[in-house]
């Protein structure tokens, strides 16, 4: 997946047909879910929150392996972490909660997208919540903020490693928790932070990069 299909249709309606529909047919797998790359409905659903999602999906077009800009507020929110904390609360969410939405890794810290408004409303809670003091400080971005998201196509030279996507938008409305299920995710890392700082063990922690999330089950 290192090339996008280029098309040499001339310009007219024609062109904007056959753009539409192969545009992102790189993307495309049917038979299996990506966990760790953007489908064509998932950058479609990306595009949204820009204020010309045709200009958006151009560009991605011709730089696939570059991160992109996208604003928060209106399509989704994005609750921002450290990458140690975020992967305690994605622990949380696919074992004992219902899943996540989409969550990308940049730069040490962990990006969870959430609802709207879950931005606003998630600070709130966490004064309110006996647990909150525990929780490393985040940052939430909402409405009049907007985030760096990593490439939709990686570079195969380095998958492993920069901007990265550990699950990936696979549908045009994807599921995005609430800021009372991210309030539980992260009360529940913060006691699994606690009790780990006191918890003594002869084997070494298991490689956090390797999980694999189901995404069926967040539908």
């Amino acid at each position: 997946m290192s090339t996008w299909l280029r098309d040499e249709t001339p310009p007219g309606p024609a062109r904007d047909e056959a753009r539409r529909r192969d545009v992102f047919a790189v993307l495309r797998d049917e038979g299996r879910h990506q966990i760790g790359q953007v489908t064509a409905p998932g950058a479609g659903w990306l595009a949204s929150a820009t204020a010309i999602p045709r200009s958006a999906l151009a560009l991605w077009e011709d730089e696939p392996a570059a991160p992109a800009v996208v604003p928060c507020g209106t399509v989704f929110d994005a609750v921002n972490v450290p990458a140690v904390f975020g992967r305690r609360m994605l622990e949380q969410l696919w074992s004992d909660g219902p899943g996540s939405g989409p969550v990308a890794l940049h730069r040490g810290r962990m990006l969870l997208f959430a609802a709207p408004g879950s931005a606003h409303r998630l600070p709130a809670l966490l004064r309110w919540e006996e647990w909150g003091a525990a929780v490393p400080p985040m940052l939430c971005h909402g409405t009049g903020d907007a985030i760096t998201i990593p490439p939709l196509a990686p570079p195969p030279a380095a998958p492993g490693s920069g901007p990265r996507w550990l699950v990936a938008p696979d549908t045009r409305q994807p599921w995005l928790p609430g800021p009372e299920v991210l309030l539980w995710a992260c009360v529940r890392a913060a006691r699994a932070a606690s009790a780990a700082s006191v918890r003594i063990s002869i084997f070494p922690p298991a490689d956090q990069d390797a999980k694999v999330y189901d995404v069926s089950r967040r539908r």
